[in-house]
């Protein structure tokens, strides 16, 4: 947090990185730490005033905007109190609004966009030295964000990126136009850096991608996410992998053969859906249609009874009707979630569904929007339900729990990626660490999470705990792209507070 009465202190200048958005962002802010550390940064203390406050931003959504330019106006009077303070903004929001952010917040001193990550250290000594804003905007890739040098979260889970853009024409994304077209990396490296981070203790990965299952589009492979999957199960002390944003349009068999035959591979899949209709996936030039859609649900279930299967839904796009409203709750009570991230549809300027026709009215989205959220609890508790008195593994995270001091318990993930609490003995010696692994037996099922209030069944300790414990236990050493470096809470998810 931000605390305007503090001086700037001497010696290594210190950073803040806050970060908005998707997994992909988190992914990139791991590695604007890494850059400003690599460049003699050190991350502010917290209960000290950062001499740099970086946000790195999204755009995906409508209040985007507004949160960023409130957050920059909350701003403007801590930097006015703490001499030396910069501030800089990169992610999505500064690639698409460039010069309007500095005339919209004069103290900004830097805005970079999602290609040039690496610029940030070059900008803030400029911006120091020239007293005046850098922007600096890249159209296409500079340098892919996973060899730059980065400052993990996590000592025992990792993103690992295997494509940046899109090649798609969703009318209601503005991501393409952002991230531009997508850019694969080589198997090979994704597999190399995967070992590098086994190597420091590491055994979840998640593969990140704009749309991971087109993944060897640019090497014309179109089964290479597929063997990916299978090339992980290969190497050694991987004991969790899962991935992200696959599009239905084009999701084969391969991939659900791939996780089904890959012991390490999660029983869990994240299948936007956007919409039920079919009128309106056609609007939203989805390429699939609601058959298609419940068909690959259908066979992802035949060869993995038992995953978890999430998706995205948007309400109120352009045009929908009631009757394509209840099509979406059709779709949704036959496909069953496990969760669903529900959306109210907002206008994105340079999109092809800003100007569409027909914009539904906001009361008519909010009161569906509610129905549906309603609808997919249900549903989501109802399958939680079927698990009480199951057994389940569970890998112990730090963070997933807010309550979990008060409730005497520890929280991770069930391998199908369902959040669980589990009550955890007194005795400091005897508990699980973040990293480390138990049995439990599921007591209670709400929509949203799962309790093991019978305790620990078996305790496994784990390489990723020893990372945990070593992480917490030293200081953290300068961030290296062969090696990363890790560090606890390195990234905020929220903004500085004016204290």
């Amino acid at each position: 947090m931000v605390n305007p009465t503090l001086p700037t202190t001497s010696g290594p200048r210190t950073y803040q990185v806050v970060t908005y958005g998707c997994q992909m962002n988190v992914h990139d802010s791991e590695r604007i730490s890494g850059v400003l550390e690599d460049a003699g940064y050190r991350r502010a203390p917290g209960d000290a005033s950062p001499d740099v406050v970086v946000f790195n931003t999204c755009a995906v959504r409508e209040n985007a905007d507004n949160r960023l330019y409130g957050n920059l106006g909350h701003l403007a009077p801590v930097k006015q109190a703490t001499p030396g303070m910069q501030i800089a903004v990169g992610g999505c929001m500064a690639q698409k609004d460039r010069e309007v952010v500095v005339r919209k917040a004069p103290w900004v001193d830097v805005v970079f966009g999602t290609h040039n990550l690496g610029s940030l250290p070059a900008l803030l000594d400029r911006a120091r030295v020239e007293r005046e804003s850098q922007v600096e905007i890249l159209e296409s890739l500079e340098r892919f964000p996973s060899t730059l040098p980065t400052r993990r979260d996590s000592a025992y889970a990792a993103w690992v990126s295997v494509s940046v853009g899109c090649n798609n024409t969703c009318t209601f994304c503005i991501v393409p136009t952002l991230r531009g077209k997508e850019t694969d990396r080589r198997p090979g490296d994704i597999l190399a850096e995967i070992r590098a981070l086994v190597a420091e203790g590491v055994q979840e990965v998640t593969l990140l991608g704009q749309n991971v299952n087109t993944y060897g589009v640019e090497f014309g492979d179109q089964r290479a996410f597929g063997k990916l999957l299978r090339a992980c199960g290969d190497v050694e002390g991987l004991e969790r992998v899962r991935f992200t944003s696959p599009h239905p349009a084009a999701f084969t068999d391969d991939v659900i053969e791939a996780m089904a035959d890959t012991p390490n591979v999660m029983p869990s899949l994240h299948m936007p859906l956007q919409s039920g209709s079919d009128r309106v996936l056609k609007a939203m030039r989805r390429s699939y249609r609601s058959a298609k859609f419940l068909g690959i649900l259908e066979r992802v279930r035949t060869a993995m009874p038992r995953a978890a299967i999430t998706t995205d839904i948007i309400v109120g796009f352009p045009g929908e009707t009631e009757q394509d409203f209840a099509a979406t709750l059709e779709v949704v009570r036959e496909a069953r979630f496990a969760a669903a991230f529900t959306f109210q549809y907002s206008i994105r300027p340079g999109t092809p569904a800003a100007t569409m026709e027909d914009q539904v009215p906001r009361h008519v989205v909010q009161e569906r929007y509610e129905r549906l959220v309603e609808v997919v609890g249900d549903l989501a508790w109802s399958e939680n339900l079927t698990l009480v008195g199951e057994r389940v593994e569970v890998m112990f995270a730090a963070g997933e729990g807010r309550k979990d001091v008060a409730t005497a318990r520890m929280s991770g993930r069930a391998r199908d990626n369902r959040l669980v609490h589990v009550r955890v003995p007194e005795d400091a010696a005897d508990r699980p660490r973040p990293g480390d692994f138990a049995e439990v037996e599921i007591s209670y099922a709400a929509p949203h999470h799962l309790n093991a209030d019978g305790g620990l069944l078996s305790l496994r300790r784990s390489r990723g705990g020893d990372a945990w414990q070593a992480a917490v236990s030293s200081p953290p050493a300068s961030a290296d792209a062969s090696l990363p470096a890790v560090g606890p809470a390195s990234i905020t998810l929220g903004m500085p507070i004016r204290r």
